[in-house]
């Protein structure tokens, strides 16, 4: 399968555990974009701060399309649907909106930094209500994960992959 799987979705919604999972049960390669963007440019509150959010949109731009390239399972930061060149690069895809009713996102956002969410939770939900439309603009398929174990996530990904091949 030469297709990326692309997981979209907010912040703290599991894009990069599921990712990992996925990538293993497909026997694909795993690329985390704001992983990757850390491993060569620092941390993205770092880059935010000394640069700005368009420097590390650029950025992001760069690191999507090299993921995209490698036919992998590809987790992207939840911003990534915000520029139209990531959402047209995005168009040849597999791409899965995870997403969620939010009630459990607290404890996931407090546990990293996030450069966007100096007000915690509040701005996590404004956020994703400004995103939601994008994700869905660019969904090839949107699962709801708020009441879904992670292996019953991967799962139904894996079915739907399989059965697009």
């Amino acid at each position: 399968m030469n297709t990326p799987v692309v997981l979209v979705g907010p912040m703290g919604v599991g894009k990069t555990t599921i990712g990992k999972k996925l990538a293993k049960q497909l026997g694909l390669s795993f690329v985390d974009t704001d992983k990757e963007i850390v491993k060569q440019h620092g941390s993205i509150a770092k880059i935010f701060e000394k640069s700005g959010e368009q420097h590390f949109r650029a950025l992001e731009h760069e690191f999507l399309l090299a993921a995209l390239s490698t036919g992998s399972v590809v987790a992207t930061g939840g911003g990534v649907v915000t520029q139209e060149n990531n959402r047209l690069a995005l168009r040849d895809s597999f791409v899965i909106y995870l997403s969620t009713n939010g009630r459990h996102m607290a404890s996931r956002l407090l546990a990293g930094r996030r450069p966007l969410l100096k007000n915690g939770v509040a701005d996590w939900k404004r956020i994703y209500q400004e995103r939601k439309p994008l994700y869905e603009q660019v969904a090839s398929v949107e699962i709801e994960t708020s009441s879904k174990s992670l292996n019953t996530v991967v799962s139904e990904i894996v079915e739907l992959v399989k059965a697009r091949a």
